[in-house]
């Protein structure tokens, strides 16, 4: 398949990857294979990656940790912006770059020939990897194994490890297709491929991060969150960064229900897929965010930056985050987000996030202005204003009634 002598591999030690090794030195003349995992949170599932991936034939591995560029470069800046992907929060989307980004830099430094990825032909993950390749290493070749082998099905490939005593940590039976990092952990596959079908959320291991609602505490908890232009900086009065004060609301939202998504979602390869997407702190964060905003943005600015949180959402669900775009749009969030500074308290009860109390020194809010009672906004006036705004609708009324229309 080509003179290909070293390749480097995004490596999660899941089924994918961990076949893939041997299936590169079977099919590329025994070529070296470097395997690169990056660490962006997903905990024990790197635990024995080491042993793993030499046993299957790779020649090194780097870990490389990766957290705190995840949430700074790619997690906040999107939070900022309010991007959500049809109510997706991007979990897997926002990894990718920043694991591709780091596997260039080894391939380069490793002098390898190629870069090798996991990610199927039906799904986004290998668009989100190779454009990065391509801005990192226009001219690097890349191997999609998916696009190449004969296996067919998850279940091919776990016919192939076991042909050749690969480990494997799941079964057929609990074969779902799962992406875990700091942010969040999706769920693929097996009965949620018919949208028919309720998620087992009660299901013993099925959820990892937190509970199904009914299993949440039967009493509230509340959470207080302080932002400076935009960026978590604190949780409950305690300074954080913000990798810790993730962490530290996955646990408070997951004991709580809070952050499952049961999403049918139209992917960038033109297919809709169904994924269930557990959440908690990121969804805490991304409330949070948004009260604060209400108080601290005019109107305009508001209503441009939803505009855009629509655009910027798309760019990084298909992959484009290193482009002038995104780029251009973040700069004009860091605008948007020069006051957005205060606190926020929310209440956390059985899977849901109720408004507790929000304060800024930039609020644009007035209560003497939005009272009920006695204040010194005159009346009077907004008949002038309704006249102004309304002139175009008294007029075409009147002119239909002239045409007798």
């Amino acid at each position: 398949m080509g003179e290909i002598k070293k390749v480097v591999l995004a490596y999660s030690g899941g089924l994918d990857t961990s076949i893939i090794i041997p299936w590169l030195k079977e099919n590329y003349d025994d070529c070296e294979v470097i395997a690169v995992s990056g660490n962006v949170g997903q905990g024990d599932e790197l635990d024995g990656l080491e042993e793993k991936a030499l046993k299957t034939g790779a020649s090194k591995l780097y870990v490389e940790d990766l957290t705190d560029e995840f949430v700074n470069d790619f997690i906040i800046p999107t939070m900022k912006a309010g991007a959500k992907y049809e109510g997706y929060l991007l979990g897997t989307s926002f990894a990718r770059p920043v694991v591709a980004k780091r596997v260039v830099e080894i391939a380069l430094s490793e002098g390898a020939d190629a870069i090798a990825h996991g990610c199927t032909g039906k799904g986004n993950d290998q668009v989100r990897f190779e454009l990065a390749i391509k801005a990192f290493a226009p001219h690097m070749k890349i191997i999609a194994p998916w696009r190449e082998w004969e296996l067919k099905s998850r279940d091919d490939e776990i016919d192939y490890a076991e042909a050749r005593g690969i480990p494997l940590k799941i079964t057929r039976e609990t074969n779902y297709s799962k992406d875990k990092n700091l942010w969040h952990l999706s769920h693929e596959g097996l009965d949620l491929e018919n949208p028919g079908n309720e998620p087992s959320y009660g299901k013993d291991g099925f959820l990892e991060l937190g509970v199904a609602p009914e299993q949440a505490p039967d009493k509230p908890e509340y959470v207080e969150l302080d932002f400076e232009r935009g960026v978590p900086i604190a949780l409950g009065g305690e300074a954080m960064a913000p990798a810790q004060i993730i962490t530290a609301l996955n646990t408070l939202g997951g004991r709580n229900g809070v952050g499952l998504l049961d999403l049918v979602e139209n992917r960038l390869v033109g297919m809709k897929s169904r994924g269930v997407y557990e959440t908690p702190g990121g969804t805490i964060l991304y409330r949070a965010h948004e009260v604060l905003e209400t108080i601290c943005l005019d109107k305009e600015t508001s209503h441009m930056k939803a505009q855009i949180a629509l655009k910027f959402a798309e760019i990084v669900y298909n992959g484009q985050w290193f482009t002038p775009l995104r780029e251009a749009l973040s700069a004009f969030v860091d605008k948007t987000q020069e006051r957005v500074t205060g606190k926020v308290r929310l209440k956390l009860y059985k899977g849901n996030i109720v408004n507790a109390g929000v304060w800024s020194e930039y609020s644009l809010y007035s209560e003497e202005l939005a009272s009920f009672g006695e204040s010194d906004y005159d009346q009077r006036e907004s008949e002038g204003f309704i006249n102004l705004f309304g002139l175009p609708v008294k007029v075409r009324a009147l002119l239909d009634a002239q045409r007798g229309i």
